[in-house]
């Protein structure tokens, strides 16, 4: 009997983080992947169709967050997904609470603009997410997050 392949959320913000999110798709290859994104339309330019689309948030936007909390909730119901995977920031960060709160695999992998010192997302997630990927090897911190190189 064949074993259904694994069902991921992808997730992330729009600009870099969505880009780096589409460097990993080969990572995501023989997957069941459900992709979400804070623009309408980023999947177009990679060859990706119905992609949805959630709200964008920020911390000082406390409504919006309320809102994009609600929404990713229906979605990562709807999907089903076991697993949830995000290149950032704060829109990806909800899914991870969310997939912890549910008890749904966990990666977080940090914005590769990061050099010097993790994001607050990140430094979140480092706390949350089952795995934390930095990509900048003096970020690497034992026992909460890790570098396996960069995504380019």
């Amino acid at each position: 009997m064949t074993r259904p392949p694994p069902r991921v959320l992808a997730v992330s913000s729009s600009g870099g983080h969505w880009a780096q999110l589409m460097l990993l798709r080969p990572a995501l290859d023989g997957c069941d992947v459900t992709w979400a994104c804070t623009q309408a339309g980023a999947g177009e330019p990679w060859g990706l169709a119905g992609v949805a689309t959630i709200p964008d948030c920020n911390r000082n936007t406390p409504g919006a967050l309320i809102r994009q909390a609600w929404l990713s909730w229906r979605l990562l119901r709807r999907s089903r997904a076991q697993a949830i995977v995000s290149t950032g920031a704060l829109p990806g960060l909800v899914f991870i609470v969310l997939g912890r709160l549910t008890g749904r695999r966990t990666v977080w992998v940090e914005s590769m603009a990061n050099s010097e010192e993790l994001s607050q997302s990140g430094r979140w997630a480092s706390r949350i997410a089952h795995a934390c990927f930095v990509q900048w090897e003096a970020l690497e911190a034992p026992g909460r997050t890790r570098f396996a190189g960069a995504v380019l």
